[in-house]
């Protein structure tokens, strides 16, 4: 605790040494009783943490100090100025001044406690402990960041197919690639891959599921095995869409890189179909 004090007054530098302004301290003396507490609380905190007979005793009495000054600048009116305890943030009122009575009196009672040492199971059972914290930590934080990415994708709508008119076939018409099909569907889906597309392999999971479709019949095209079909319908690229009515009529065509592009190829497809 001391050493985290002189830590974070040594980091506010100017700041922190313009908070003992609350105590009526400017200038030369500011910067002194800043210097100088910083150094106390360093060497106190390094002497009571290797067991130096006297410093628990007097850390107690710089506290026991501290808790007196806040008090008197309470007194004076001064709640809610900076107190410099933890830096320029901290403020004076009493819960400064309880913490730092609360401190006091604990570095007063530490001699007076056994000298006791932890075992080697108590040392894995409190590390078992600590990991045990750290990992309940890490879940919360896990299912946090999913809560805000849900809400990212809920707030950011998603594009639809890319639908360009000098790419693929032209919408209306009417192409011999329905005889391929067994328009057993009412609509008839031609999906144009390619073998090095790692989209392609990525959607292979959306695109099984949507073959279960009973309103959908969907096959795929190879861009080397169907190279004709490619070419005779302009295919601009892989993974790419074209919906078929029954009759061989195109009713909506693009490229898409999920399901949800996709589907959204079908809805004016239905419509027009």
């Amino acid at each position: 605790m001391l050493l985290g004090s002189a830590a974070t007054k040594l980091a506010a530098g100017e700041r922190g040494r313009r908070a003992l302004a609350s105590y009526g301290l400017h200038g030369r003396a500011a910067a002194a009783a800043w210097a100088g507490t910083i150094w106390f609380e360093g060497v106190l905190g390094i002497a009571v943490a290797a067991g130096v007979t006297g410093a628990a005793e007097a850390a107690a009495v710089l506290l026991g100090l501290f808790t007196l000054l806040l008090v008197v600048a309470i007194a004076r009116g001064r709640t809610g100025q900076p107190c410099g305890c933890f830096g320029s943030r901290s403020r004076i009122g009493w819960a400064a001044a309880a913490r730092s009575g609360c401190l006091a009196t604990a570095f007063a009672v530490l001699p007076f406690l056994p000298d006791a040492s932890l075992s080697t199971e108590a040392w894995l059972g409190a590390g078992l402990a600590v990991a045990l914290v750290g990992v309940a930590a890490l879940a919360v934080a896990l299912l946090a960041l999913a809560r805000e990415v849900g809400e990212l994708r809920l707030a950011v709508a998603p594009q639809a197919a890319l639908s360009i008119d000098h790419e693929g076939p032209e919408l209306g018409s009417r192409v011999g690639l329905i005889e391929r099909f067994e328009r057993r569907a009412p609509l008839a889906v031609a999906v144009f891959t390619s073998p090095g597309c790692s989209l392609c392999a990525a959607l292979e999971p959306s695109l099984r599921l949507l073959a279960r479709d009973s309103e959908v019949e969907l096959m795929l095209f190879d861009e080397h095995d169907d190279a004709e079909v490619w070419e005779s319908l302009a295919v601009p690229g892989s993974p790419y869409a074209v919906v078929l009515a029954p009759d061989g009529e195109v009713l909506a065509k693009g490229t898409f890189n999920s399901l949800y592009q996709l589907e959204s190829l079908l809805g004016p497809a239905a419509v027009r179909a």
